[in-house]
């Protein structure tokens, strides 16, 4: 059973870890399963269950089945087993922070599906965000192992554009694959501010809570009352220690220069008006609560954001500035901040996707557009539901076509590069299998596991 098959499941089993698809999917059918240990990788165990929840997971994710599926669904498991053995006896290991970060990452993306409704996520799968964290973390801990145990094995694999040649060339004529249209799309996407009415309307009710705390009324009972920071407010707006640099820099700075029991000015955040009391000092970390009033959307000044994106949209047609700088500097969408405003094709990485993976807005847009072509100023709906405006920029449209060397090197480079990397990891499975203590219960000998890995 080839590594093709085994990358395949495990990239399905790492995104499945986020879109409901694992134990918090699977727990009924789990708790159903006699916990029975069908094979052990030194002092690593796989469960029946184990088994089946994966295998589900692969079905609800794939459409490919092919022949003794349940029988490579266990083979991808013990291998990813033999990596973690082996990891363990080389000391690789993961940083706590990293494991967090992916967690944090994950769960905003998995928030993003509730619009950012912390409730409705809560009552989908009966748990917090925290504990949703905590169920998870031990598996992204061995997800992250598991990738880096690869990356180690393949770290000196290269190939040379010849390699690429000699890879497209030894593919039959008959099986080159057929790819669709292929877009490279931009966006810059900015959100409209509060106007300047209801800003100083939030202002001046902070300020009045300000002098009430100064008259003596307590702090913790006006948070309660009238904090938007949903987080923070049942508890008198106390937010718990924090490092600095871990808050957002306005409250960051401004928090650190109080002393315990000192009153902030009012400071404005990308979350709206603060009003920090700073409660106990600890080394690096401190404990400080505030009253968060958040400017009313309902005002918000559309007209100045279109004016902005009209601006950007012909500096970039006058060569003042690329689309890409302008995205890195003004952008408000994450997803393509990074990438220079373009988004990128979720299976290979490249800057050109395919059609029927662009979200079927976008698509209808800039199908109506020619190549080079910026839109004017629309309106749209950030992941997390806010109100927003976007140009959209068309860099390049390629059409459907037979795969070549000219249009597709970065695609075939890829698959080059991953048919060597997976030879190395052959390699190592080969000879790693015979280091580490595997056994299979008599109910899958029939499997054959890791006999032609």
């Amino acid at each position: 059973m080839g590594l093709k098959f085994t990358n395949l499941l495990n990239k399905l089993l790492f995104i499945s870890l986020f879109t409901g698809l694992t134990t918090l999917g699977f727990a009924q059918q789990k708790n159903q399963v006699v916990e029975q240990i069908i094979a052990k990788v030194d002092n690593e165990i796989i469960l029946q269950s184990d088994l089946d929840i994966a295998y589900l997971q692969f079905l609800s994710s794939s459409s490919f089945y092919g022949e003794n599926l349940r029988c490579k669904v266990l083979e991808t498991l013990i291998i990813n087993k033999l990596l973690i053995a082996k990891a363990e006896i080389d000391s690789v290991t993961v940083e706590p922070e990293n494991i967090n970060s992916q967690l944090d990452r994950r769960m905003a993306m998995l928030l993003q599906r509730y619009r950012g409704d912390e409730e409705a996520l809560q009552k989908q799968y009966g748990k917090t965000i925290s504990e949703l964290k905590d169920e998870l973390y031990e598996q992204v801990e061995e997800q992250l192992i598991i990738q880096k145990m690869q990356r180690k094995i393949t770290a000196d694999v290269s190939i040379t554009p010849l390699d690429v040649k000699r890879f497209f060339n030894s593919i039959p004529k008959d099986s080159l694959p057929y790819f669709s249209t292929e877009l490279e799309v931009g966006q810059i996407v900015i959100k409209p501010r509060a106007g300047t009415a209801s800003k100083k309307k939030a202002k001046t009710l902070l300020e009045g809570l300000k002098n009430q705390i100064k008259n003596g009324t307590d702090f913790s009972e006006l948070a309660k009352k009238h904090s938007q920071d949903p987080g923070s407010a049942p508890y008198g707006g106390e937010l718990g220690f924090f490092k600095r640099g871990q808050l957002v820099p306005e409250y960051d700075a401004t928090a650190l220069n109080l002393q315990p029991g000192e009153l902030s000015e009012i400071v404005e955040s990308q979350f709206g008006f603060h009003l920090i009391q700073m409660i106990e000092k600890r080394g690096n970390e401190y404990n400080s609560r505030h009253i968060l009033i958040r400017a009313d959307e309902s005002s918000l000044d559309l007209e100045a954001t279109r004016l902005q994106l009209d601006s950007l949209k012909s500096a970039i047609e006058n060569d003042s500035v690329t689309f890409s700088k302008a995205a890195y500097d003004f952008t408000e969408d994450p997803a393509t901040k990074p990438t220079g405003g373009f988004f990128l094709d979720p299976q290979t990485g490249s800057s050109r996707v395919s059609a029927e993976n662009l979200d079927a807005s976008l698509y209808f847009i800039v199908n109506k557009m020619k190549v080079g072509d910026i839109s004017a100023p629309m309106d749209y709906r950030t992941a997390d539901g806010k109100q927003a405006l976007r140009i959209v920029y068309l860099k390049e449209k390629l059409a459907p076509h037979e795969a070549n060397l000219r249009d597709d090197y970065q695609k075939i480079y890829n698959a080059a590069l991953e048919e060597k990397k997976n030879k190395a990891l052959n390699e190592w499975f080969t000879n790693t299998k015979k280091e580490v203590f595997i056994e299979v219960i008599d109910d899958y000998k029939n499997c054959e596991i890791l006999v032609n890995p």
